[in-house]
């Protein structure tokens, strides 16, 4: 009887130990891993039931509460900006003269943005554009081809100082302000090539290179005397033009004369030459092309007495 009651007893003693409650231990969260389950606010559930289906759930999407509150504090539209009110300007002057992506087009875009920019370079190939976009100040080197433009105003190169190449090959060019190019100081190379032009502007001096092909020049298209003062040009084409004379004078120091595909019936024989010095050499010019024109060269043999080299073109 003894050992029924010790065996009564030690059941109740065992089931009275196996529901008191646990305080002496403390289990930790991988993610949380110091601080306390007992410390969240709020209690992890682990159900047998619905761990399968758990375990089907993408990773993340299932994020505690705590992280969810972490993530949802913080509103993506509060995250710091990057000061965007003024461009950083790269010449020291106005904004709106000349900042990062280079002073604003009439379409509201800057040039930088709506072209493209390397260095002191500006790429407008191809672009749709109607008319010269405002360049950055410090633009050396200007391409604008395959465009729409029909008109260079006064000021669309104005207070550009450092520029040395226009090229607005294949453009519809038809008028051109007189004094569009002349103010600028450092100009070298000017292309103006598969256009519509029928007058030629005045030009600085400072050009070494021109090419005027493929234009509407005509008998009037070029003033007199229009490449007297270039002294330091060394490159003219002009083909293609409808051209009926050469203009002179020309500068000495110019090394290649392209006139093909006009309509050149004669020659001086100080075209080229000094017809009372006989002395004179002009060696520089080697590049002289008359082919494709109404003239028989043979007709002035003195005309070339001074050149290195003679003309291209019909010698019958």
């Amino acid at each position: 009887m003894q050992t029924f009651v010790n065996i009564v007893l030690g059941f109740c003693i065992f089931e009275s130990v196996g529901a008191a409650p646990i305080t002496g231990s403390t289990v930790y969260d991988s993610e949380y891993y110091d601080v306390p389950l007992g410390e969240l606010s709020h209690a992890f559930v682990y159900d047998e039931n619905q761990q399968s289906n758990l375990l089907e759930m993408d990773i993340g999407t299932a994020l505690p509460s705590v992280i969810q509150e972490s993530y949802s504090s913080v509103s993506l539209t509060e995250e710091p900006e990057e000061e965007a009110s003024t461009p950083r300007i790269i010449d020291g002057s106005s904004a709106q003269g000349s900042g990062v992506l280079g002073p604003q087009t009439q379409d509201g875009f800057p040039t930088c943005l709506l072209c493209t920019c390397l260095g002191t370079t500006v790429y407008c190939d191809d672009r749709e554009l109607n008319a010269i976009p405002p360049l950055p100040k410090k633009t050396t080197y200007f391409y604008a081809r395959y465009n729409r433009i029909k008109k260079i105003n006064k000021n669309d190169f104005a207070a550009l100082n450092n520029l040395k190449r226009i090229d607005l090959t294949a453009n519809f060019l038809s008028e051109i302000h007189e004094d569009a190019f002349w103010r600028l100081p450092r100009l070298e190379e000017l292309v103006l090539r598969d256009n519509r032009i029928r007058r030629l502007p005045e030009l600085p001096s400072t050009l070494t290179f021109i090419d005027i092909s493929k234009n509407r020049l005509g008998r009037k298209g070029i003033r007199n005397e229009a490449f007297k003062d270039l002294h330091e040009l060394q490159h003219l084409y002009i083909t293609d033009n409808n051209l009926d004379h050469i203009p002179l004078p020309l500068p000495e120091k110019l090394q290649a004369l392209h006139l093909q595909n006009n309509n050149i019936q004669e020659m001086h024989e100080d075209t080229f030459c000094r017809m009372n010095d006989f002395n004179y050499v002009r060696r520089a010019l080697e590049d002289i092309r008359l082919d494709g024109n109404p003239i028989n060269l043979s007709k002035t043999p003195y005309a070339y007495m001074c050149l290195p080299r003679l003309p291209v073109g019909n010698l019958i």
